[in-house]
């Protein structure tokens, strides 16, 4: 028996095992008898578990997130106490069981159970703090008066979209009036932030799902304090206000200078390119192309016009490895200073500038912690980039956004970060050539640069793929492709060339490396053209139920975190969404308000008011999978305020004046449509609606959307509130 290892007896007669830890060593003798399929079956735990044991701690952040998202999954709005009590004493009970030293066995399931209790409250008290009064639905148009705090869009067919620091709003006290109002301006008269305007508009609280289950931009409002939107009927006038508050003024600057550099890139390299490179500076997207965006989607590069961690980490690494290049080669400077430490310093620093300039947005925000906690590894010598660190950030981020837990830019990019870090993990290492003739070191090197791409694509593709396909029902079937060909010049030449650029543009100097970076754009563009019009480019899902997406996350989570082969139990998980049955598609949808409605019927939908083009309609019909078709203009008696079949069953009938209708106009719409949707209060009904199922504005403003289902006779119906539950970012208005 070798020196170190240990007789260990399983409990069955006649048989030993041999172990040290997960790794046996011992001389088997011929005649030995085969261990049984228990034994081999605990042996194999035993060693499974070993494997596993620096790595429960990763499971702290998924825990974490997991108590962030079950608070936004309740129904109705719990009270803080509760939620702090069981923080408290789970938090209590895991840190007094270990220090008592009883084993990873006990101690790892009250760890979990700790962060997944703080994890609620923690989102709860996000919640409170950022607790706004949100606009109620105003029936007349009122004047807002306020700070141009952002521009989203400077101008354009639309009019400009800002964003808007009410001081006062007519008919609401200060105490009711919001924070923030983002507002659609009537003309395309040129606006910059720091501006004081007087606005006459129709004020509405956020709105809410287009379809049960469907993108919630109020509960995105909510944590960004924004408590309202409004159209502007006439032009902005100019305002007389008293001095705005410092962090108004300051946020109200940086925002200014963020436009105005968006505006001079644009101006350097036309609206086409330009556009896509102020998206990717400053995060302005008020002049990109909406075809050229549409083209991105389809290609799978639609995530390089938005900042993210790619840019973070491109910005960064740039600074970085800049920085240590110039150190080196300064030979007096190089050898007083720590090279790698001094240029982290530089990294950090670019992250931080980058991450003002780009306006701070939250999908900014997760990114630059993310780098910075690479560049503080760094500083602290450690290695940069471990599923330890992304863990440390991914927890960063949920501690101060915990709303982010169920957006699907947090998701896709932890997802994808971490299975590039467990890819890197498990890579496997090849002993480098010592003598090898360089043509044939420039192939190799060239053959494993190529096929590590073409891995990490595949892999950070499948990782993010079920989110792709429940948040946005679509793959771009050639995305391995075009990433593979974009990465190089994005990396290698737009990001550096827009940072330069952007940095030298205020002082007139940015024009050469703004060039480079169009000419970068422009392939890039190209390489999105092409891919997207390669047949099959895009495919399309309809939404699983809402249980397929956290059984997908834990399945890839299992299969980046966990060791050995066990993570392969994780691989089935994570094809829960795409191998989630689907239910069948509703009869009937009708939108928030009743202004629009469609019908199915044989995997088609058929809008019978809002045009394709409409973003309720368009949100709607991808998450069941539905090809959206214009309705036909026969059989239909349509009016300035309302529509309704000639025939029944044909589809139903909506009335989408803010007045009621006539009494007999109702009574002829229910005489030929099953449902009516009627948008004001229908205080009588005529009894020939007595049969017929109609929905009025009472329904509307306490349920929001509607899908509805043949039910024998009858109706069964699944409303926004429903899903979306009494939470305080629930308000139903009339939106936009």
């Amino acid at each position: 028996m070798g020196e170190g290892a240990k007789r260990v007896t399983t409990g069955v007669e006649g048989e030993e095992v041999m172990g040290a830890g997960s790794i046996r060593a011992a001389l088997i003798a011929p005649d030995a008898a085969k261990p049984s399929l228990r034994t081999r079956v605990e042996v194999f735990l035993r060693d499974q578990a070993a494997a596993q044991a620096l790595r429960w701690g990763l499971w702290a952040p998924v825990a974490f997130g997991g108590g962030c998202a079950v608070y936004f999954m309740l129904k109705s709005e719990p009270p803080a106490w509760p939620l702090v009590l069981a923080a408290m004493v789970a938090t209590g009970l895991w840190l007094a069981v270990r220090r008592l030293n009883v084993g990873r066995a006990l101690t790892c399931p009250l760890m979990l159970l700790a962060f997944f209790a703080l994890g609620i409250a923690n989102a709860k008290f996000r919640s409170d703090r950022v607790a706004a009064p949100v606009a109620p639905a105003m029936s007349a148009p009122a004047r807002i008066t306020g700070w141009v705090t952002d521009v989203e869009s400077p101008g354009g067919g639309g009019g400009a979209r800002v964003m808007v620091a009410p001081v006062r709003i007519e008919g609401l006290v200060p105490e009711a009036t919001p924070l923030r109002v983002r507002a659609t301006l009537g003309s395309a008269a040129p606006i910059v932030p720091g501006t004081p305007v007087s606005l006459f508009a129709l004020l509405n609280p956020p709105p809410s799902p287009a379809s049960p289950g469907a993108y919630d931009f109020g509960r995105v409002a909510w944590f960004q304090r924004m408590g309202g939107v409004a159209f502007v009927l006439t032009d902005p006038r100019p305002a007389s206000l008293e001095p705005a508050p410092w962090r108004l003024r300051l946020t109200m600057a940086v925002n200014a200078a963020r436009v105005d550099l968006a505006r001079r890139i644009v101006e350097r390299l036309g609206p086409r390119t330009g556009g896509i490179a102020a998206a990717m500076t400053t995060g302005v997207e008020a002049w990109l192309d909406p075809d050229e965006v549409e083209r991105m989607r389809d290609s799978g590069l639609a995530h390089i016009l938005s900042i993210s961690g790619l840019h973070m980490a491109v910005v960064g690494g740039f600074a970085f490895f800049a920085a240590r290049l110039g150190i080196a080669l300064i030979p007096p400077l190089a050898l007083r200073i720590n090279g790698k430490k001094a240029a982290a310093w530089v990294g950090l620093t670019a992250v931080g500038v980058y991450l003002v300039i780009s306006g701070a947005p939250p999908p900014a925000v997760r990114a630059a912690v993310t780098a910075s906690i690479a560049f503080v590894a760094i500083l602290m010598d450690r290695p940069a980039i471990t599923l330890h660190g992304l863990a440390v950030a991914a927890l960063i981020v949920l501690a101060i956004q915990p709303e982010a837990i169920v957006t699907p830019g947090f998701q896709m990019s932890f997802a994808a970060t971490a299975a590039l870090v467990a890819l890197v993990e498990a890579w496997p290492r090849q002993p480098r050539e010592i003598q090898a003739p360089a043509l044939i070191l420039a192939v190799q090197r060239t053959g494993q640069w190529i096929g590590a791409a073409a891995l990490a694509s595949l892999v950070a593709g499948a990782a993010t793929a079920p989110f792709a396909m429940q948040h946005f029902n679509r793959a771009a079937m050639y995305g391995l492709v075009s990433n593979m060909t974009v990465a190089p010049i994005s990396d290698f030449l737009i990001m550096p060339a827009l940072a330069l650029g952007a940095l030298l543009e205020p002082l007139g100097l940015g024009a050469p490396f703004l060039w480079l970076a169009g000419l970068g754009i422009e392939a890039m563009l190209w390489v999105g053209g092409w891919t997207a019009g390669l047949p099959g480019a895009v495919r399309t899902w309809a939404s699983a139920p809402t249980a397929a997406l956290p059984v997908a996350f834990m399945g890839v989570m299992i299969c980046c975190l966990v060791r050995g082969p066990l993570r392969g139990f994780g691989l089935p998980l994570a094809c829960a969404v795409l191998l989630w049955p689907r239910g069948p598609a509703p009869d009937v949808w009708i939108g928030d308000g009743g202004a629009k409605a469609a019908t199915v019927h044989g995997g088609r939908a058929t809008v019978v008011r809002g045009g394709l083009e409409d973003f309720g309609v368009e949100v709607w019909s991808r998450r069941r999978g539905l090809i959206a078709e214009a309705r036909a203009a026969d059989g239909w008696t349509c009016g300035r305020t309302d529509c309704r079949p000639d025939a029944e069953a044909v589809g139903p009938a909506l009335f989408w004046g803010r007045r009621g209708p006539p009494v007999e106009r109702l009574a002829e719409a229910c005489a030929s449509a099953e449902v009516v949707a009627v948008r004001a209060v229908v205080e009588t009904l005529p009894p020939a609606c007595a049969p017929r199922l109609v929905l009025d504005g009472r329904d509307f403003a306490a349920r929001g959307a509607v899908e509805l289902w043949r039910d024998g006779d009858g109706w069964r119906a699944l409303w926004v509130a429903d899903l979306r539950g009494d939470r305080p970012w629930a308000r139903y208005g009339e939106g936009e």
